[in-house]
């Protein structure tokens, strides 16, 4: 008699591929060619609370919101702290069909964000070869840039880059040369960028820390961690985006955050507005990235003139 795991896989199996019949001790699948058709669609919205809302009031998915602004725009904008009302964006992107029924988004093609007055623009790129990939602005400046501006998912910021703050503890001028983000204890905290761990301990006030090295004379230091992350080891290699602590409040705190450095030459800078740099298009691939981005850019411009959709079968 079958287990019900079985039965279970006998049933996936018949509801993706078509038919199964039995064939001596097993079974024999009739696979039925059914490909999924892609259009492309396009839409603008103005913000009036927030992106995820006008982003699903203008019929995007959560997992295309979630596109725009972590792997688009948010290398550039904080979209925790820089939103406003009034802000609005653009997308040209697939949208997956199965028998005519909607199955799911697809690739963002081309997307533009209006924050504060200011427009940022960017274009999905992938050469023949497959050589290239990802999300350029119009001029081939690459969209993701070497450093995050933020290293977590946080609540809100309790204190920023200020050379004149009073120590919420001593209660003296003393210069606070970072960014603290509030968030619950236990939250992962990310490498900013790509580099070596330096320094993986503690260290004084700073509590539980970690230092990165990433050359050219950049360092990063996160510090107040409730546990240094199991890869975070001295000398180990780190690429951006991977856990290297959680949030704590070890060392001289008042409560759970992390305190975030960005350092060049031994200089602090303000991780919030320092300049960080981006990756290029390489120059043998510009003629073909300008030949695909001028028909993205042409379908975005069309939903500055109210075009809710743009259909290719």
């Amino acid at each position: 008699m079958p287990t019900r795991a079985a039965l279970a896989l006998v049933a996936t199996v018949l509801l993706l591929a078509g038919s199964v019949a039995r064939a001596g001790d097993g079974y024999a699948v009739d696979y039925i060619d059914n490909p999924l058709e892609i259009e492309t669609g396009a839409t603008r919205a103005r913000i009036e609370s927030s992106l995820f809302n006008a982003g699903r009031e203008a019929g995007l998915s959560s997992e295309t919101i979630m596109v725009l602004a972590n792997e688009i725009f948010g290398w550039d904008i904080d979209f925790a702290l820089d939103i406003r009302r009034g802000d609005e964006f653009g997308v040209i992107y697939q949208r997956k069909f199965q028998d005519g029924l909607y199955v799911s988004d697809g690739r963002v093609l081309a997307a533009e964000f209006v924050n504060r007055g200011r427009t940022y623009r960017a274009v999905w790129f992938e050469s023949a070869d497959g050589a290239v990939k990802g999300y350029f602005t119009p001029e081939g400046r690459g969209m993701r840039k070497a450093f995050l501006r933020a290293p977590l998912d946080f609540t809100r910021i309790s204190s920023g880059f200020n050379p004149r703050r009073v120590h919420p503890i001593s209660g003296r001028v003393r210069a606070h040369r970072g960014t603290d983000y509030v968030a619950p204890t236990g939250t992962p905290i990310w490498a900013a960028g790509a580099g070596k761990i330096q320094f993986a301990g503690r260290k004084g006030g700073y509590g539980n820390t970690v230092i990165i090295d990433h050359g050219r004379g950049i360092t990063t230091l996160y510090a107040h961690m409730s546990r240094i992350g199991r890869d975070a080891r001295i000398g180990r290699k780190v690429e951006q985006g991977k856990v290297i602590g959680y949030v704590g409040s070890t060392g001289a705190s008042t409560g759970p955050h992390l305190h975030y450095e960005y350092r060049v030459n031994g200089q602090h800078k303000n991780p919030a507005t320092v300049p960080v740099p981006s990756t290029e298009l390489p120059a043998a691939y510009a003629a073909e990235f300008r030949a695909s981005a001028e028909i993205a850019l042409a379908q975005l411009r069309l939903t500055d003139r109210g075009a809710a959709a743009v259909a290719s079968r």
